[in-house]
């Protein structure tokens, strides 16, 4: 009698399971350690050169605005979005520049994803269409063959 199981007899000696575990807990170790690790330097960084918008209070003094190729390059703040807004923070009265996120480009990556999804939904629905299809096709001709060896 044939069993059920999908899984290889080979796969379930002991030395492959051993090995198996084996693997799979370095690759555990490697990454919650990499995932420690990082964690402890970001802390140490980040009480090191925290801004002050991070710490306290603020307002905003400049709106969200689109950075210029001079601020990208030397603004650190410019990288992650590519726009900034200039804060002033209540209780250190210091300046500073904050990465904000425009809703002029939220709204382009809203339509962005829109369409990807339009588009998606289209080519799935052909292939959903072209697999019914060709599914059809052969079962029409397994009953032909099957009438034809009557």
């Amino acid at each position: 009698m044939e069993s059920d199981c999908r899984i290889p007899m080979a796969c379930c000696r002991p030395r492959v399971l051993v090995l198996h575990a084996l693997f799979w807990g370095l690759v555990s170790l490697r990454v919650f350690g990499a995932a420690l690790l990082s964690d402890e330097r970001a802390s140490v960084v980040k009480a090191v050169v925290a801004p002050c918008w991070l710490l306290e209070d603020f307002v905003v003094t400049t709106e969200c605005l689109q950075c210029n190729a001079f601020q990208t390059r030397t603004w650190s703040a410019c990288g992650a979005t590519g726009y900034v807004e200039r804060v002033n923070c209540t209780k250190s009265n210091r300046d500073e520049h904050k990465s904000c996120r425009s809703t002029v480009m939220e709204e382009h990556l809203f339509w962005k994803f829109e369409a990807a999804m339009l588009a998606l939904t289209a080519l799935f629905g052909v292939l959903v269409v072209v697999r019914q299809r060709w599914l059809d096709r052969l079962a029409s001709e397994k009953v032909r063959r099957q009438i034809e060896s009557i």
